[in-house]
């Protein structure tokens, strides 16, 4: 699997390329900004961008959308639970972060689904606190957290749909039950290292004690 973290525009957000070793069809998960240098890289790879993946419906993450379905056709991926959401966001939201709004999901899913993808399949983890619609995806010894947990932190849960307990139960439940030898992507770089494993949050996030 070839797989390559971005920090792309100017709120940490990491936008993640994923696909086969030797191309193939691949997929994008928040492309955020800076599309031209994602397709560029996924060009170099020879990865057909055949999926936008959003973690969540925030502003953040979703506000390249339209740029990269336009410029690759890929389709628009969401957790069901966000679809509505992502064409709801205000323009001066909009105006704010300097994105562009995005067009509505082509395809949602739910916990327990399979993204797939060339020879790859992403497992869905409803993960909701930070949003109603907050996904994890888990792949082999990886799993992308969006804003659910960070390396040392944990998403907000001061937004509108966002609660502390159901965040909770979603990293207790849904990713500390994963190997601790997994690799946690987060969907900021918010930390002092650009990932970590689930092992080392369970013992050392201070959120989580």
């Amino acid at each position: 699997m070839f797989l390559r973290q971005l920090e792309v525009g100017n709120f940490s957000v990491f936008a993640y390329l994923i696909g086969g070793d030797h191309g193939g069809e691949g997929l994008v998960i928040d492309p955020a900004k800076h599309v031209d240098k994602i397709i560029a890289l996924a060009d170099e790879r020879k990865i057909k961008i055949k999926y936008i993946v959003n973690t969540h419906a925030h502003v953040d993450h979703v506000m390249g959308n339209a740029e990269m379905k336009k410029k690759t056709g890929a389709h628009i991926i969401i957790h069901e639970e966000d679809a509505p959401l992502l064409t709801r966001i205000p323009k001066a939201m909009l105006l704010m972060f300097g994105g562009k709004a995005s067009p509505a999901a082509d395809l949602t899913v739910r916990d327990g689904d399979l993204i797939k993808v060339g020879d790859l399949g992403l497992k869905v983890l409803h993960t909701p606190g930070h949003s109603p619609g907050g996904m994890s995806l888990y792949i082999d010894n990886a799993v992308f957290t969006g804003d659910t947990l960070f390396v040392g932190g944990v998403g907000r849960t001061d937004l509108p749909g966002a609660s502390w307990p159901a965040m909770l139960r979603s990293i207790q439940t849904k990713l500390l039950t994963l190997p601790d030898e997994t690799i946690v992507y987060p969907g900021h770089n918010y930390g002092p290292t650009p990932t970590s494993t689930i092992g080392h949050e369970r013992l050392h996030n201070q959120f989580l004690q």
